[in-house]
């Protein structure tokens, strides 16, 4: 499976983040727990939710502290309790809050589903056991391992096996007569099928010439014309 690669462009980056389905725009409303909530539920970051309690961490707003009221899937964005403005014909209205900007407090747990996602994600973090073995099994091993020997003792066995296992240099000898003898044999059966130059064994019979008839030329014709 291809790995699909980061964007580097800010404008392509844009275009993701506006034609964004909802389920991925609810995993990019994402913050991360508190010290207190990540050792209990051993779980890094979570989606929020309308409901969890939210502490801003960063901006004009630091410190702030409420309850989640509504969260914006359209433009990113969350709206927290008692973070408000006036406007200027008197009305208050939330102030928005960017999810970077936040860290959760506290969870709403209300819904089930919620749990569900908790405990999948303990699972997944969770490392296997490692196998400890017992200090006589190790030695056991140790003992039927073959006592290994220096790299250097090795290769020299190696070196005087290769030389061993290497034709004697009496029968790389014969092997060339042999094929001299070959060749010379080879040379002297094609010279005896060969003919001799000049001589053949069968002489073929010359083929009777047999003449076509022509047609008539330019001149046969003139001479006629002459005639009549």
């Amino acid at each position: 499976m291809q790995t699909p690669r980061p964007l580097m462009k800010p404008t392509k980056q844009r275009k993701i983040l506006y034609n964004a389905p909802a389920h991925v725009r609810h995993k990019l409303l994402a913050a991360h727990l508190s010290q207190g909530l990540r050792a209990s539920n051993d779980v890094k970051s979570l989606p929020l939710r309308s409901g969890d309690t939210v502490r801003i961490v960063r901006g004009d707003h630091r410190g702030v502290e409420g309850k989640v009221t509504r969260v914006d899937l359209a433009k990113y964005r969350v709206y927290v309790e008692g973070l408000t403005r006036e406007k200027v014909d008197g009305t208050t209205v939330f102030v928005p809050v960017h999810p970077s900007k936040v860290i959760i407090t506290g969870l709403n747990l209300d819904d089930k589903w919620r749990k569900k996602i908790l405990e999948r994600k303990k699972e997944g973090r969770k490392k296997p056991e490692e196998v400890v073995e017992k200090p006589e099994e190790v030695v056991e091993k140790r003992e039927a391992r073959p006592a290994e020997k220096p790299k250097k003792l090795a290769e020299a066995e190696r070196a005087v096996k290769a030389v061993e296992e290497k034709p004697a240099p009496e029968k790389k000898a014969r092997k060339t007569i042999k094929k001299t003898e070959r060749k010379t044999r080879a040379k002297k059966a094609s010279k005896k099928a060969k003919p001799e130059a000049g001589v053949t064994e069968t002489e073929e019979e010359p083929r009777p010439k047999t003449r076509t008839k022509r047609s008539p030329g330019k001149t046969a014709k003139k001479s006629e014309e002459e005639g009549r």
